[in-house]
């Protein structure tokens, strides 16, 4: 049975293996085994420090970014090896919040004087991002668990979710927001919040998404930072009391153009979700091999060793098939509507098998939280397949 080291699912450029190479000596280096971490993550729910090498050092923030704003201009192959070998490490850093979920949108969605203004920053790691969704569900309001272009995931413009309307004339960004998100990643500390937010009142209301920079934001904005079932993960509550906004991009002709450009946005984000949970169960792998090879070599009985060993065997081939189904979904061109939640269902559910199999006991802890984490936040897996069958319409008129 081969470990991480071993066969790629697919051949990795020289640049790609370079990339995986030299952010593996990193985060190996500053992270350690789970074990070993302390258990009380910093403020920001990341190691600064750690942050700064990766974005500069490495460059994994501007790795998918448009040259033209200071990105490297790869694709989401080079951005998933990233992901894989920071779930690998169970590693805590904004990659996920900023590169994979809220910078897409800026890019896609932006005028030319908000990605000129926002997105160096967001490549050279200076900027950190958050996307924030009413309603609690960012998996539903990225599409991969429910049809996100009927607006109820964000409260349908009644009571709830949160409201935009017109500034008073002179004041800064245009808009006014108000309401409140909750499991904001990285919400508490990020220095742009992307909002989904209602305007046009009940009869007209469409969702728009709005930025909200933290240093204009002013005591309007509230962010509570909440203690998740993963430590590494850092999930916040986010009230906008008339909060000063600016809408990302255009009024759109057709609302239904946000709502596209964010289920676009999460198919992607669903294969490197993918990737880090991968990564992550593959570092579980490591860790029981790892452990069950030291049981051999104490002389521990055979008959019990054999039967870990064929229990890790199934694992591995449930872990590389997770890995291969992925990387072939980042390699499409799009993705395709259904290839990054199947890649993610499968990831999770992977996972959530070797978190089972990891040991010393709190390693176990570590990579069960992690499971549970994303399953409550991108899953369940069951949920993401049956919206993928609902989009190529496998389960037929009853799905509707």
């Amino acid at each position: 049975m081969e470990t991480a080291e071993g066969a790629e699912p697919t051949a990795l450029t020289e640049e790609q293996r370079e990339i995986r190479r030299t952010l593996r000596e990193l985060l190996d280096q500053h992270t350690g085994p789970p074990a070993a971490r302390p258990a009380t993550p910093a403020p920001e729910g990341y190691d600064p420090a750690l942050w700064a090498r990766m974005s500069g050092e490495l460059g994994l923030a501007r790795l998918a970014l448009p040259e033209e704003y200071g990105g490297a201009g790869r694709g989401t192959p080079e951005l998933a090896l990233a992901c894989e070998e920071a779930g690998r490490a169970l590693a805590a850093s904004p990659l996920l919040a900023t590169s994979v979920l809220t910078a897409p949108l800026v890019a896609a969605l932006g005028t030319p004087a908000q990605r000129a203004a926002l997105l160096p920053r967001i490549a050279d790691g200076g900027l950190t991002c958050a996307l924030a969704a009413p309603g609690g569900s960012l998996a539903h309001a990225l599409g991969l668990t429910g049809d996100n272009t009927t607006g109820a995931w964000a409260g349908d413009g009644r009571a709830g979710g949160i409201q935009a309307r017109p500034a008073p004339e002179g004041a800064p960004g245009g808009w006014l927001l108000y309401g409140e998100a909750e499991q904001v990643l990285d919400g508490h500390s990020a220095g742009l919040l992307l909002v989904a937010a209602h305007t046009g009142g009940f009869a007209r209301s469409r969702t728009l998404l709005y930025l909200v920079r933290a240093e204009e934001a002013g005591p309007g904005l509230v962010r509570t930072r909440h203690p998740g079932l993963d430590p590494t993960r850092s999930p916040a509550t986010v009230q906008l009391r008339d909060v000063p906004a600016e809408l990302l991009g255009e009024d759109p002709a057709d609302p239904a153009d946000v709502t596209r450009a964010l289920a676009t946005a999460g198919r992607t984000a669903a294969v490197l979700l993918a990737a880090e949970a991968t990564g992550a169960a593959r570092g579980a792998l490591e860790r029981a091999l790892g452990h069950v090879t030291t049981r051999e070599h104490s002389g521990r009985a055979a008959g019990t060793l054999h039967g870990a060993r064929h229990r890790l065997a199934d694992l591995h081939v449930q872990v590389e098939a997770a890995r291969s189904l992925t990387y072939c979904a980042a390699r499409e061109p799009g993705p395709g509507p259904e290839s990054g939640p199947l890649a993610l269902a499968q990831a999770l559910e992977a996972l959530r098998a070797a978190a089972g199999e990891a040991v010393p006991p709190h390693d176990t802890d570590r990579y069960g939280r992690r499971a549970a984490a994303d399953e409550l936040l991108f899953g369940p897996a069951g949920r993401l397949r049956a919206r993928a069958a609902e989009r190529t319409g496998l389960l037929g008129e009853a799905a509707a």
